[in-house]
């Protein structure tokens, strides 16, 4: 992998807080990331995605406190949290109903700190939690393979603004789902 200079991260920040959506490599495939406080970037994913309104969007925070910002996080989940974060576990938590945020769950959050610098230096420049959904359009496997991802989206109406092209990543899954909002965690993806 090679550096990425300063005023590249300086750059896509700028970008996403002018609700722009991007695409960038995360630590698991190529994701569609934007300001998930911002309903329009938010609304602007899930025509991109073809997407659901009724499949929520997995959000990227910067640590656990921001993630206490946006859910309810009793000790238990806490010590949990500790242990699989950063990392490649997204968790369903109870969300706070003050969040202000775009394309989640009335009742539930589904939150995840990665572990991949690019998208780690975007949480702490932008200071916003982040929509963490892979790009693809729905259906479609997520892609790892940056043509891929140019050939989803070529010739789309509705398509991202900024393809951040770090060539192919290594074959990796989505990352795994666990619902911690029950007496006992749910694994929904693995």
């Amino acid at each position: 992998m090679h550096r990425r200079p300063m005023e590249t991260i300086d750059k896509i920040a700028k970008e996403l807080k002018r609700g722009k959506v991007i695409v960038c490599p995360t630590d698991t495939v190529y994701g569609l990331v934007t300001d998930a406080t911002n309903k329009k970037a938010v609304d602007k994913i899930f025509g991109i995605k073809k997407r659901s309104r009724a499949k929520p969007l997995p959000i990227f925070v910067k640590d656990l406190k921001m993630a206490k910002k946006f859910a309810k996080i009793n000790k238990n989940q806490e010590e949990f949290l500790k242990e699989v974060w950063p990392g490649k576990t997204t968790v369903v938590l109870k969300r706070k109903v003050e969040a202000k945020l775009y394309g989640v769950d009335d009742g539930t959050i589904a939150l995840r700190i990665p572990k991949y610098k690019l998208i780690n230096d975007l949480l702490e420049k932008t200071k916003l939690p982040l929509t963490g959904t892979s790009a693809n359009i729905s259906g479609k496997p997520a892609a790892t393979e940056i043509k891929e991802v140019f050939r989803q989206f070529r010739n789309k109406k509705s398509r991202p603004d900024l393809i951040v092209d770090e060539g192919d990543l290594k074959p990796a899954k989505p990352s795994t789902i666990i619902d911690l909002t029950g007496l006992e965690p749910k694994i929904l993806r693995k």
